[in-house]
């Protein structure tokens, strides 16, 4: 986005002059992170989390690129070779663990942004493409990542493996067919391994294509802000460069903090025991459990326990299971509130916090238990209020509720309604 007052680029140097004419990338970089990109001046911590995604999207490429390197996508050596590059490679201990905590990392940054679009409405027009391609973007990562779990080829591998794409044949008719054709074959075996190794290489850079029509779609409307407010003049902003640079630089730092503790201190902390042990097609573990950033998803797929008339529950499960994810597209017009942040609405704040955010902590906790009561119940009722939440509290409330009174600009939410302060003049 870009406003009349944003600094425009001027190269001075005879070589910056001549690649600015012929190909000009510099110029670009300057409109889209530099000080030619102009964003709210009231951006809190939760706006850097969008930056620190892309970071730990890097950090999972590079990583991967290594690990890809000393990787054999064959049954009999795959859980070796990962043992192999541990033990044997210089560094490969780093590449390993950095890449497994990496994707923890990832989710982690990803929640937390996804649920700060709910709370200040980030979905809303005229940012729809923006958080359409963001859910795109969680979809791809939920394909990776599982693709990614099952190259270990350990024991949670093999039968995550085995459950996960057994869903697909609780689908009539083409479910049996299409599972088959996703694994090459009627179990988990050298095809489907290297069919995962190949779409788990491919995908992130898919990702990456996404996450730049992502920033592109940004860069339309501008960055929101916790008020909701629009952009109305040259007081509202302030250049990304330096203010949000040096910001994300903070915010770097305190993520790499923590990484790296992870990583050198904790490395198997988010590790399920089963996985070191070398996959056995015929020794079922006692508690088959996926990444802990599914388990939300997978507690509404374990929901389902009685089939309702002619509908099997594996298959409601499976489709409540997706439908989980697949509600999000449908937001922006789900949420008719004029007011987009939800500092200023005060019944949907109270629906957010203290029962959208139990419910998700609950199916946390139930996805990762066991298959038994009380989780199974549990998750029944925190999966009913999750879909209750978006399909009918949401757009109830959006309807209903008397938001309190937005402030005029971005710059009266920051300095008040003070009529005697002053605004320093923009450099």
């Amino acid at each position: 986005m870009s406003f009349p007052w944003a600094k425009e680029y001027t190269p001075a140097h005879p070589f910056m002059k001549w690649m600015d004419e012929k190909l000009p990338v510099p110029r670009l970089i300057y409109n889209a992170v530099g000080g030619g990109y102009e964003v709210p001046r009231n951006l809190n911590y939760f706006w850097n989390f969008g930056f620190l995604a892309g970071l730990c999207l890097v950090i999972q490429i590079v990583t991967g690129i290594v690990m890809a390197m000393h990787y054999a996508a064959n049954t009999g050596v795959a859980f070796d070779t990962i043992e192999m590059t541990v033990r044997d490679v210089n560094w490969g201990w780093m590449f390993r663990y950095a890449h497994a905590n990496g994707a923890s990392a990832f989710f982690v940054v990803i929640y937390i942004h996804i649920f700060r679009g709910f709370y200040y409405g980030s979905y809303k027009a005229p940012r729809e493409m923006v958080w359409l391609l963001g859910v795109v973007i969680f979809l791809l990562m939920m394909a990776t990542a599982f693709m990614g779990y099952v190259l270990p080829w350990g024991q949670m591998s093999f039968w995550g493996a085995k459950v996960i794409t057994g869903l697909f044949g609780a689908i009539p008719f083409v479910g049996e067919p299409l599972q088959q054709w996703l694994l090459g074959g009627f179990a988990p075996d050298n095809a489907a391994l290297n069919r995962f190794f190949s779409l788990h290489y491919l995908l992130p850079f898919v990702i990456l294509g996404v996450v730049i029509l992502h920033i592109w779609a940004l860069h339309i409307p501008g960055s929101s802000n916790p008020t909701g407010v629009e952009i109305k003049s040259e007081s509202d902003t302030v250049p990304f460069y330096p203010y949000y640079v040096a910001k994300d630089g903070w915010a770097i730092g305190v993520f790499a903090i923590a990484f790296a503790a992870m990583v050198f201190f904790f490395p198997n902390a988010l590790g399920h025991p089963d996985n070191y042990i070398p996959a056995n097609p015929m020794s079922t573990p006692a508690h088959i459990v996926p990444e802990w950033y599914f388990w939300p998803f997978y507690a509404i797929l374990r929901a389902f326990t009685q089939d309702f008339f002619f509908i099997p529950a594996k298959l409601m499960g499976v489709l409540a299971m997706f439908g989980a994810i697949l509600v999000w597209f449908f937001l922006p017009w789900l949420d008719k509130s004029p007011v987009r942040s939800g500092s200023y609405r005060p019944t949907y704040k109270k629906f957010f916090w203290f029962g959208l955010i139990p419910a998700m902590a609950v199916l946390f906790y139930c996805g990762g238990a066991p298959a038994a009561e009380p989780y199974v119940m549990f998750s029944q009722i925190a999966g009913l209020y999750y879909f209750a939440h978006f399909l009918i509290i949401l757009p109830v409330v959006s309807a209903i509720e008397k938001p309190l009174p937005l402030p005029y600009s971005i710059t009266e939410a920051v300095l008040g309604k003070d009529e005697g302060a002053e605004l320093a003049p923009s450099a």
